[in-house]
């Protein structure tokens, strides 16, 4: 019985492809979990290793399975990223900007180079790039552009095959590599103590906190109930008069109870001796007010209800504007800011007085609803939890940024085209910031983004794998193992000169400096790992802008590593360069294909 199960799995997989490409998922997310040490391969590897295990079963998956989630996922990337992408291209975000695209063309330098120092093709050419740099992303572009670059079918199947060879090869030094160079490496490079620096920068960034801490001047801590006296201080005040008279506090009243009725504590309302007021503000100084005048139990006036809401941040008027200063507001009164989450990763930024708001943050408030109301009015749009995904948007989204992208622009007799999928990429950005400008456009929760994002992108890298599987041992030795240290060159070299380009280029804060330089890696893990250093999430305030624009050129890099490698010297694949002349690639320009 066993012989026989041992034979009907592999046959039932090849029957039913599909099965094949849900277990690849499952075994490769698992694998890429396991952690050694601080390390892990992630779900990419993880997905891709196994897949190709799999694919030695001879498992025929249609193309056009991997293209569809590739293009979701390339426009779920450019939706996150979008907000940041407009802001560091129009606006004070622009030196990080202008550095991430210096270090993406340093990155593409590299990996040219290497590619044709060592006389690679398109494929391995492109699996060093996404390998070498961690983008994955690349290898959809990578493929579309040699679909289109004039290959022979058997050429282009060949150099597909390839792409996962080198990209295996090439990930764990560019995952490791980067982290260690940042995190180790890069603090030398500038000759700082990143702790101390982080440190300085928080106080610097603090400037105008006041005495009671940051968290005093948008924390509402709990509520209590007092009766005012006779002859007491608030006596005969407004409510507005009796919050500002607290000198040194922010304390704020909830409710009132006047003649034994609960009325609306409007502002401009008279406070007498018997009204009983509930007092939010500080534990400490609502300790400090009982021992002044008589508190009281009253369990109606302190059931107030409170809220925790997410607020997207889409005012104009906010935008670049420090946190010390918007909690001077009156719409920050009686609110607590627990926290902000920034850019596609959801990274949080420290909660700091000088910390600025930018339009795309998502900020975390918690207060009665009334004031969460004020708030959400003055920040932007209330991004409350919900399961419901506007597919109009996304599905008119993904078409017509595919319809556009798929124009073809001859340059030289060269077709240059972003091809569908980057199409999808640009889309989603425009659509991701025009979101911020216009929240009711529709919502693509951050669970289907997630979706979208990870599922969409193993997908895709199951299928390479699946389909690379029976020529993958033959690619190995094709490739050989020079092309690790291609990688190694490819990933260490812009990332050695990234933090001496922000130090004495543009001139970036020692704190940022290397959230900068992670950032336009897109390497979030290794920011993780200088974040660790620094003992503090400063680091991250670098990080979101050069992410979202090297997200999207290293991205499209595949494309422009196709055609600089097909219009480059005669390009050939190291195994058969010296005996087959027939396995030298023509350039793009020659290809009867061109004209389409």
């Amino acid at each position: 019985m066993f012989q026989p199960l041992m034979t009907w799995i592999p046959d039932t997989l090849r029957a039913h492809p599909e099965l094949a490409i849900f277990i690849t998922l499952a075994v490769g997310y698992w694998i890429g979990a396991v952690k050694l040490g601080s390390f892990s391969l992630g779900a990419v590897t993880g997905t891709l290793l196994t897949g190709i295990l799999i694919g030695q079963l001879g498992i025929d998956i249609s193309d056009q399975i991997k293209s569809i989630f590739f293009i979701m996922f390339l426009f779920a990337v450019g939706f996150g990223v979008g907000p940041q992408f407009v802001r560091g291209i129009a606006s004070d975000g622009l030196p990080q900007a202008m550095f991430a695209v210096v270090i993406c063309l340093l990155v593409l330098a590299s990996v040219v180079g290497a590619a044709m120092v060592a006389g690679y093709g398109p494929g391995l050419a492109a699996g060093l790039l996404a390998g070498s740099q961690t983008i994955s992303a690349s290898i959809g572009i990578a493929t579309d552009a040699m679909a289109r670059s004039g290959l022979s079918p058997d050429q282009l199947t060949e150099q597909e095959n390839l792409i996962p060879v080198a990209y295996a090869i090439s990930y764990i030094f560019g995952t490791v590599g980067t982290g260690w160079i940042l995190a180790f490496l890069g603090p030398k490079l500038l000759r700082i103590n990143l702790a101390d620096e982080c440190a300085r920068y928080e106080r610097e960034k603090s400037i105008g906190t006041p005495s009671t801490g940051m968290n005093s001047a948008w924390h509402q801590h709990e509520i209590r109930a007092f009766r005012i006296p006779a002859g007491g201080r608030v006596a005969g005040m407004t409510i507005r008069q009796a919050e500002a008279s607290a000198e040194g506090e922010r304390l704020f009243i909830e409710g009132l109870r006047k003649g034994g009725k609960l009325v609306d504590p409007a502002m401009d309302i008279v406070l007498e001796p018997g009204d009983v007021v509930s007092v939010s503000g500080r534990r400490e100084a609502l300790v400090k007010l009982s021992n002044m005048t008589e508190e009281v139990e009253d369990r109606e006036l302190l059931d107030i209800p409170v809220e925790a809401v997410d607020v997207l941040v889409t005012q104009k008027a906010v935008d670049g504007r420090k946190l010390i200063e918007l909690a001077q507001e009156s719409f920050a009164r009686g609110v607590y800011l627990n926290a902000i989450r920034r850019g596609n990763a959801g990274l949080e930024v420290p909660v700091l007085a000088q910390t600025e708001l930018h339009r795309g943050d998502i900020v975390r408030i918690t207060g009665t609803k009334t004031h969460t109301d004020r708030v959400v009015e003055a920040l932007g749009y209330a991004d409350r939890p919900t399961s419901v995904t506007n597919m109009v948007l996304v599905g008119f989204g993904i078409c017509i940024g595919g319809l556009l992208g798929s124009l073809i622009l001859p340059v030289h007799g060269v077709p240059i085209t972003l091809g569908t999928a980057g199409g999808a990429l640009v889309a989603g950005i425009v659509l991701g910031w025009y979101r911020t400008v216009n929240p009711k456009l529709g919502n693509v929760p951050e669970s289907t983004l997630w979706f979208m994002n990870s599922v969409g992108l193993n997908v895709f890298i199951a299928v390479v794998g699946i389909s690379a599987g029976p020529t993958f041992v033959a690619g190995l030795q094709q490739a050989g193992f020079g092309i690790f240290f291609a990688g190694l060159f490819a990933t260490a070299t812009p990332m050695i000169l990234a933090p001496l380009i922000g130090k004495y280029i543009f001139k970036f804060d020692p704190a940022i400096n290397l959230g900068c330089c992670g950032g336009a890696r897109t390497s979030t893990a290794s920011v993780a790992m200088v974040g660790d250093v620094a003992k503090s999430n400063v680091p991250m305030l670098g990080y979101t802008v050069p992410y979202a624009v090297a997200n999207t050129l290293l991205t499209l890099w595949g494309l422009v590593v196709i055609l600089l490698i097909q219009a480059g010297p005669t390009a050939v694949t190291p195994a058969s360069a010296a005996t087959d002349p027939a396995a030298i690639t023509a350039p793009a320009v020659d290809a009867p294909e061109a004209s389409q």
